[in-house]
């Protein structure tokens, strides 16, 4: 299924503070064609979508700086009035059965546990 979101027309915003995630990832992405650019924390993922459009947001969740759930908060919060809504999928190694419900409260339309197999 990611093989037929991917094509150079699709923009992700992939977001994650570990270099070593971030580059399986990416690679991950790259072999699908992926147009993406990858930023290391939610602050960073925030200013990114104030000033650039993507169509879907990867997104850690557990990040210092700015965490992906406030992150997402923002976003939703910035997207409002603008007729658009960004698909945002978390990204956690957290899978309980109440993490669902935090991860729609922030915002985020799914969530993905790593490690990630993109294929």
């Amino acid at each position: 299924m990611a093989a037929q979101l991917c094509s150079s027309s699709v923009h992700i915003l992939f977001v994650e503070d570990n270099n070593v995630n971030r580059r399986v990832i990416l690679k991950q992405l790259e072999l699908l064609k992926c147009q993406v650019t990858a930023v290391t924390n939610g602050l960073e993922a925030v200013e990114f979508c104030r000033n650039q459009t993507v169509d879907i947001i990867l997104m850690d969740c557990l990040m210092p700086v700015m965490d992906g759930y406030e992150a997402t908060r923002q976003i939703r919060q910035d997207e409002l009035g603008k007729n658009r809504s960004t698909v945002i999928i978390g990204i956690t190694a957290h899978a309980f059965t109440n993490d669902r419900r935090r991860y729609v409260e922030a915002g985020m339309n799914d969530f993905l546990i790593k490690p990630v197999f993109l294929k």
